[in-house]
């Protein structure tokens, strides 16, 4: 099947990666559907030929099964860091995978994509892992045609880790950092849409999993750093051993934005780093940091983003 031939249903396309892929897939020609609760979550999405943003809550069997009418395949992008009153991992991670699984069975799409996490496990040491690995394992005992995706952290122009560094640099004298040693190898948002577009039009990918990891390994240290010289804010960092690391997870996870949490640290006790080379099936050498970080996160760069920030909210 061609890229052009699909009609993709991208379930959390509105988000960071799902605005990448439904982009991606726009511009090869494929129809999209992005269903979302609020259709003003995803107006940047609406002026994108062949992609259109229903109303709906995937949670609803019925509405579900109307989105999956014609439909080819369904991504499920759906993914949260931490927990918030009916958002929590259970729900958003492993519910809604065997809720659209069952419904892609019953309306006959038979290609499904589900983005997980590098090291997701059933057995993790976090709430977070063990809920990744939990729907990983409904998705592989289905009946479709699945390809499971494994990212470590993913960077790009909106993402929600290095620019909360950049954004704490800017208003913090010091910054007191929990697990410094925790290792990552962050991977371009680019490269993993182009990984899933790609894995749709390729029956090479069925039935297979694969972790995606950029060219370099950072200590969080290592990124917090950088972050800091890019923006023009270098801070001292002040490293927490394991004590201190929980403790401030422990205030921050109470506090509105929950900037970290107990879970969090968990997840960091197993370096996000592959040991493998990204998969030569799709034919990309993957993005370095250093290539695409600086057009974001220089200081011209977050003043502008910031005032954009200002301007939407009337301030």
């Amino acid at each position: 099947m061609t890229t052009a031939a699909q009609r993709v249903v991208v379930v959390g396309g509105s988000g960071f990666v799902g605005r990448h892929l439904a982009a991606r897939l726009s511009a090869a020609g494929s129809a999209v559907v992005v269903p979302t609760r609020r259709r003003e979550s995803a107006k940047h999405l609406i002026l994108l030929p062949t992609v259109e943003v229903i109303e709906a809550d995937v949670y609803d069997r019925a509405a579900l099964a109307r989105l999956l009418v014609g439909a080819t395949a369904v991504v499920n992008l759906v993914g949260i860091l931490n927990e918030s009153g009916r958002a929590t991992f259970a729900r958003s991670h492993v519910e809604l995978a065997r809720i659209l699984t069952a419904a892609c069975t019953a309306a006959g799409v038979q290609r499904f994509v589900q983005m997980s996490a590098l090291h997701a496990d059933s057995a993790g040491p976090s709430r977070y892992q063990r809920s990744k690995g939990d729907a990983e394992a409904i998705v592989k005992a289905s009946q479709l045609r699945w390809t499971i995706f494994r990212p470590s952290v993913i960077f790009g122009p909106e993402d929600s880790f290095l620019n909360l560094f950049a954004q704490l640099a800017r208003i913090l004298p010091v910054i007191a950092l929990a697990s410094p040693n925790a290792r990552f190898q962050p991977v371009y948002v680019g490269d993993v849409a182009q990984c899933i577009a790609l894995a749709l039009a390729d029956d090479a990918t069925r039935d297979q999993s694969y972790d995606l990891c950029g060219p370099d390994v950072y200590t969080l240290r290592d990124l917090v750093r950088y972050v800091g010289q890019v923006s023009g804010a270098v801070r001292p960092i002040l490293p927490l051993g394991p004590r201190l690391s929980r403790l401030q997870a422990t205030v921050l996870e109470m506090m509105p934005g929950q900037l970290m949490s107990r879970d969090n640290l968990a997840s960091m006790t197993k370096d996000s780093v592959c040991d493998c080379a990204f998969p030569p099936v799709f034919g990309i050498a993957p993005t370095a940091l250093a290539a695409v970080a600086p057009e974001y996160l220089a200081p011209a760069a977050l003043h502008s983003r910031f005032d954009g920030y200002r301007a939407g909210s009337g301030r």
